[in-house]
């Protein structure tokens, strides 16, 4: 199952950007270690984590549309690890689309020779 973001931000799904900024600035404050004795690492951790999916429109579009996926019963149930690793899959599959690998411009052969060309011109300067 993927971390519910909305939920740990205090949120509703459909909140604006700047909604988002403020209601995590105000949480980072509130667990900051300098203001609150009891403060864990680990949910400042959680709450940058979340900030930095929601705070992303790219990020959050993909976060939504895993998290409807789950949501309608399309997604087997995991651990909360697995659902971030699912969830950090689909975004570099939307981030990054298969481009074919650029040609060379010149073969090995004609590197290894150029860069031999070079290190005698390099050796006859000295």
């Amino acid at each position: 199952m993927i971390p519910d973001y909305y939920a740990l931000l205090g949120v509703p799904p459909g909140a604006s950007a700047a909604e988002i900024k403020r209601a995590y600035r105000r949480l980072v404050r509130q667990h900051h270690p300098d203001l609150n004795a009891q403060a864990q690492d680990a949910q400042i951790k959680r709450l940058n984590e979340a900030y930095e999916i929601l705070g992303n429109p790219r990020k959050r579009a993909a976060y939504d549309k895993q998290r409807g996926r789950a949501q309608a019963g399309k997604e087997p149930k995991m651990s909360w690890a697995e659902g971030v690793g699912g969830f950090v899959r689909e975004l570099k599959k939307e981030a990054a689309p298969e481009q074919p690998a650029p040609k060379p411009k010149m073969s090995w052969a004609e590197g290894m020779g150029a860069f031999v060309r070079e290190l005698k011109k390099g050796m006859r300067d000295d």
